[in-house]
């Protein structure tokens, strides 16, 4: 799903709100969790995850093209982590396969 699915089925369940007003509070929930990861704070979500920070120590890579070695510097990445009853809802929406799609 992408930001403007997200708005669209948004809009579509609160009829009440403008296609722009949808838009803005999406803008400006994703804004408002994408400042506070990057000022290092924890997002928590009840019932769907959490978000935090994470820190990719140095490393040494390699350059595909030259075979060279190089240097990769730290790293701050985000990172999440799903929550029980989001695993759990994700989990009871195991496709079943049959024998002859296997």
């Amino acid at each position: 799903m992408t930001r403007s699915d997200l708005v669209a089925h948004l809009s579509e369940r609160f009829t009440q709100l403008t296609q722009r007003d949808t838009e803005f509070a999406v803008k400006t929930i994703l804004d408002a969790m994408s400042d506070a990861l990057a000022r290092g704070h924890r997002i928590e979500i009840r019932g769907f995850g959490s978000f935090s920070i994470n820190r990719r120590p140095p490393r040494t890579g390699r350059n595909p093209r030259s075979g060279e070695q190089v240097m990769i510097p730290e790293k701050l990445v985000p990172h999440f982590k799903p929550g029980k009853a989001l695993r759990e809802a994700v989990d009871a929406q195991l496709p079943v396969l049959d024998d002859e799609a296997a």
